[in-house]
C-alpha cells in the first residue's frame, strides 16, 4: 500500500511558533503521518508520523477559538479553524492514531519472530484457508435462505391445497351429502402448521468487525462507530454498539469505493430520500476484498481507488500459482534435501530455491492444505445442492403460479 496516499485533508490554519502568527493552509492525512501545507507558499510546514504523537485533544486558543492540539515528542501543534468542523478532524485523527498504535504493536511482536521461508508460505496458505471459510459461510447463509424459501413454499402449497378443497364445498349443491367430508378429513389428518426455524440471523457468523468513521448524508455528523459484515448484510452501529442501521443483502443498491480507505454504501428509494452512509477506517483495505465479493455486481471502484483495485489484484491473480508451486517445491525439499526446491537460472535464484522448510513446517503445511482441500470439497458439494435447491424452488413456483390461476378461474364463476 502507497504510505504517501492522501485519505483526508482539511482547510485549517497553523500556529507556527517561530513566526508567532497564524499560518492558513492545508491538513493532510496520510496511513501513517499527518501533514500540514501553507497555502500562499505551498511550503510543508509540518510532517510527522502517527507513531510519534504521544496526545490528540480539543483546546482553546486565547480562550476564544476552538482549536485541535497534537503532542508529538514533547511538541504542541496547533490547528484551528478547521472545515467542516472540529469534531470531524479530531474524530479520524483520531481513530488512524489508535489503528496506527495497534499496528505497530502487532508488528513490533511479529517482527521478535524469526521469519523463515516455511512461515512465511504458511501464512500465505493461512490466508487463502480464511478467505475460503469467509466464502464457505456466506454460501453456507445462502443455503439457509434456500431452505426457508423451500419451507415457505410448501406451506403456500398446502394453504392450496385447502383453498381447492374450500372451492370444491362452494362449487358443491347445497344438497350434496358428503360435502362438508370433502375437506375437513385431510386437513385433520394432515396438520399444515410447521415448527418456527430459528433466526439465521442471531446464528450466523461475523465476517469481518472493524471501527469505522460514519459520515450519514452531511459531513458534519461523522462520528466513530462500527462496521459489521455478515453473510447475509452490513450492520452499522455507533461507539455504544447501538444499531444505527442494516444494509440486507438485497437491498444494498451501490457499494462505491472512494479510496481505500474509505467506502460509500446507498440503498435507493422511489419517493423519499435515499439511505446512504460513508464509512472511512484504517483497516477498510481487510474489507474491501469481503465486500467485493460478496457484492460483486454492486460494488464500484471509484478513480483514486482505480489504482488499489489493480494493485491488489494483480499479486492475487499471480498469488495462487505461486503458493502451489511454492508449496510442491519446498515441500519436495523438505522430503528430499538432496535435491534443489525446483530449477531456476543464475547462482542467486538456485541458491534462493536450495532454501529448505523444517519437517514441523512441512507438517503443518501439509495440514493446512489438507484443510483446503476439505474446504473446496464442502463448497463444491454446497454449490450442487444449491443448484438442486434452485431446481425445485423454480418447479415449485410454475406449480404455485398454475394453479393460483386456476383457482382464481374457479372464484369468478362463483361470483
Amino acid at each position: 500500500m502507497n504510505e504517501d496516499i492522501r485519505i483526508h485533508s482539511w482547510p485549517c490554519s497553523y500556529y507556527l511558533d517561530t513566526s508567532k502568527q497564524w499560518i492558513p493552509g492545508k491538513l493532510s492525512l496520510t496511513p501513517t503521518s499527518i501533514r500540514f501545507t501553507a497555502d500562499k507558499t505551498g511550503e510543508l510546514l509540518v510532517d510527522f508520523h502517527l507513531s510519534g504523537i504521544s496526545e490528540i485533544k480539543k483546546e482553546s486558543s486565547h480562550l476564544i477559538f476552538s482549536s485541535l492540539t497534537v503532542l508529538e515528542k514533547g511538541t504542541k501543534h496547533w490547528f484551528s479553524s478547521l472545515h467542516p468542523n472540529r469534531n470531524v478532524v479530531f474524530n479520524i485523527l483520531e481513530h488512524f492514531w489508535r489503528e496506527q498504535l495497534v499496528s505497530s504493536q502487532e508488528a513490533g511482536a511479529g517482527a521478535a519472530l524469526e521469519s523463515s521461508k516455511g512461515r512465511e508460505l504458511t501464512g500465505m496458505l493461512e490466508g487463502s484457508q480464511k478467505r475460503l471459510e469467509d466464502t464457505a459461510k456466506v454460501l453456507h447463509s445462502q443455503g439457509e435462505q434456500f431452505d426457508n424459501i423451500m419451507r415457505g413454499l410448501h406451506k403456500i402449497e398446502g394453504d392450496m391445497d385447502v383453498a381447492d378443497r374450500l372451492l370444491t364445498e362452494l362449487e358443491s349443491p347445497s344438497w350434496w351429502p358428503f360435502s362438508t367430508k370433502l375437506w375437513k378429513t385431510p386437513v385433520e389428518a394432515k396438520p399444515k402448521e410447521t415448527p418456527a426455524a430459528p433466526d439465521a440471523r442471531s446464528q450466523e457468523g461475523i465476517l469481518l468487525r472493524i471501527p469505522v468513521i460514519i459520515t450519514h448524508r452531511t459531513d458534519s455528523s461523522a462520528k466513530p462507530g462500527k462496521l459489521t459484515v455478515l453473510p447475509s448484510g452490513l450492520e452499522i452501529q455507533d461507539c455504544n454498539s447501538q444499531l444505527l442501521h442494516r444494509f440486507e443483502a438485497r437491498d444494498v443498491d451501490d457499494i462505491w469505493v472512494h479510496t481505500p480507505y474509505e467506502i460509500s454504501v446507498r440503498q435507493r428509494f422511489i419517493g423519499k430520500p435515499d439511505t446512504s452512509f460513508r464509512l472511512l477506517a484504517a483497516r477498510m483495505p481487510e474489507a474491501i476484498p469481503i465486500l467485493e465479493m460478496q457484492f460483486s455486481k454492486k460494488i464500484q471502484f471509484l478513480e483514486d481507488a482505480l489504482g488499489f483495485a489493480g494493485a491488489r489484484k494483480s499479486p492475487q491473480a499471480d498469488l495462487g500459482t505461486s503458493i502451489w508451486q511454492a508449496a510442491t517445491g519446498l515441500l519436495g525439499a523438505a522430503m528430499n534435501p538432496g535435491s534443489p526446491a525446483g530449477s531456476a537460472e543464475g547462482p542467486d535464484k538456485e541458491q534462493v530455491q536450495l532454501q529448505k522448510v523444517s519437517q514441523e513446517e512441512a507438517k503443518e503445511l501439509r495440514q493446512i492444505l489438507k484443510k483446503l482441500k476439505g474446504l473446496a470439497l464442502e463448497t463444491e458439494a454446497e454449490l450442487e445442492r444449491q443448484d438442486e435447491a434452485l431446481d425445485s424452488i423454480g418447479s415449485s413456483v410454475d406449480r404455485a403460479t398454475l394453479t393460483i390461476e386456476r383457482q382464481n378461474r374457479r372464484m369468478r364463476k362463483l361470483t
